[in-house]
């Protein structure tokens, strides 16, 4: 009944449109949400976006199963207990509304309602009026729902927010209801490349047929050597890398916002001048292309945001410093193979061998090519073993720890925007709090021995 499909929307008569995701229902674009999102677009990703319309799809989906339901605080609940519990009775294990809902984590639960409460809230503030009676409501029947139920839910505030407590039941109620949590637990071994895999997956790995791969050899060295995210270096010009003054021989790599960060040197307007502005003017000025964050294809990539250097760029500090000395003489390589390929695009990573040629490298596409080189050196590929291109990130976080680099330098290193962002790629793996263990035990070697000796009193133990 609900899709999410693209759309390019209109909001004057400039010819410039906004593309969105948007939530179709059976009487047209859910137009509540589509004000949401264009209000949000300059602060949040497409990524964001699909959440959302996800979360509102389900409360819409439970809105036409249950109709009669007219206690707007028990609508609620009972919505949030479906999302925890499922919708499958459990003895008969069949569900008689056909929503087919399995049970969510408290995770993704939480984060289901945040997205509603967020929403509500801010059509609760934009339109508070359009849910009351009015016989010259003009929107359609699914925005009016929506709707009223953002007008129900600011009126009594449910136990829709963002931590389920007693303080959000509506007054006089005598009802509240809490977070379901996970018991708190260690987190897992940190998913890190192997270290002692790297050089093989780099000279071995992305050679195939006799043919190296220098485009996915350069983006893994961004990776694993200073410890971009994957979807960074897709944002890099081939005027962001240029040899470092300080050493030569190493190569200096500055990748800029998608669309804060300056347009490149050499820009000139219509008479030849210099022309300076951002990396969203030029793309538009030059290219008539929206920066890659707002394509909804296969060309898009992400920007987490974080820290940036200097006038919005993040910089590579490379840790080892031969890994930006590999970078560079492998980018004189790959520069050859480009120079003879026309493009319609700044962008520095380009598709080579495959239509169509010339064309914006991929996310999708070097997530492939990682895999096979993995897999061509023996590797098995999955988040947990650190084998994906996330892992070289948490490879860099932990080799900068375990050098004794400060966390406020890690900080600055990996970009990140607070202290804590960086506790998950610097955790300790269980090898080295083993290691930790034993050298304690050492430490405690003569305590050890008298525990022993009093053992050796009880009858029938024989310690070795």
């Amino acid at each position: 009944m609900f899709v999410k499909v693209k759309a390019r929307v209109y909001t004057d008569a400039t010819g410039i449109y906004t593309e969105l995701p948007v939530l179709l229902t059976p009487v047209g674009v859910l137009e509540p949400l589509l004000d949401y999102f264009l209000y949000r677009s300059h602060d949040r990703s497409l990524a964001w976006m699909t959440k959302v319309i996800r979360s509102v799809r389900m409360f819409l989906e439970y809105l036409q199963t249950n109709p009669a339901e007219s206690d707007t605080y028990r609508l609620f609940q009972n919505f949030a207990q479906r999302l925890y519990t499922g919708t499958f009775d459990r003895e008969t294990g069949l569900d008689p509304s056909n929503l087919c809902w399995s049970p969510r984590s408290p995770q993704d639960a939480s984060h289901i309602i945040t997205h509603l409460t967020d929403f509500f809230d801010w059509l609760g503030e934009m339109r508070p009026e359009a849910a009351k009676v009015n016989p010259r409501y003009v929107g359609g029947a699914f925005d009016r729902q929506t709707d009223q139920a953002a007008y129900q839910y600011r009126r009594s505030k449910a136990f829709l927010g963002h931590t389920w407590a007693a303080n959000t039941s509506p007054a006089g109620s005598g009802h509240h209801v809490r977070s379901r949590r996970l018991p708190k637990v260690e987190k897992g071994e940190p998913p890190a490349f192997p270290e002692e895999h790297f050089e093989k997956l780099l000279v071995q790995g992305f050679c195939a047929a006799g043919r190296y791969d220098y485009r996915s050899m350069l983006i893994t060295l961004l990776l694993h050597g200073a410890g971009f995210r994957e979807s960074e270096p897709f944002h890099l010009y081939i005027s962001d890398v240029f040899p470092d003054s300080t050493n030569p021989s190493q190569a200096k790599v500055l990748i800029h916002h998608p669309s804060y960060g300056a347009a490149p040197a050499d820009w000139r307007d219509e008479r030849g001048r210099p022309r300076k502005g951002n990396r969203a003017e030029y793309l538009a000025h030059q290219f008539g292309l929206a920066h890659r964050t707002d394509l909804m294809n296969c060309r898009h990539a992400g920007w987490k945001g974080g820290t940036h250097d200097g006038a919005y760029y993040k910089q590579a500090y490379w840790f080892l410093p031969e890994y930006g000395e590999w970078f560079q003489l492998l980018w004189y390589r790959y520069l050859e193979q480009v120079a003879r390929i026309e493009r319609d695009h700044p962008f520095a990573f380009i598709n080579l061998h495959r239509e169509p040629i010339g064309a914006m490298y991929s996310l999708s596409q070097y997530n492939k090519a990682h895999a096979a080189a993995c897999e061509r050196i023996g590797l098995t590929v999955g988040k947990a073993l650190g084998t994906t291109p996330h892992g070289h990130r948490h490879a860099y976080g932990r080799r900068l720890r375990i050098a004794g680099v400060d966390k406020a330098l890690i900080r600055r290193f990996m970009h990140h925007a607070s202290l804590e962002s960086q506790e998950v790629y610097t955790q300790a793996s269980t090898h080295e709090a083993l290691a930790a263990l034993e050298a304690a035990m050492q430490r405690l070697q003569g305590n050890h021995t008298r525990i022993q000796s009093a053992f050796s009193l009880l009858p029938g133990i024989e310690l070795k």
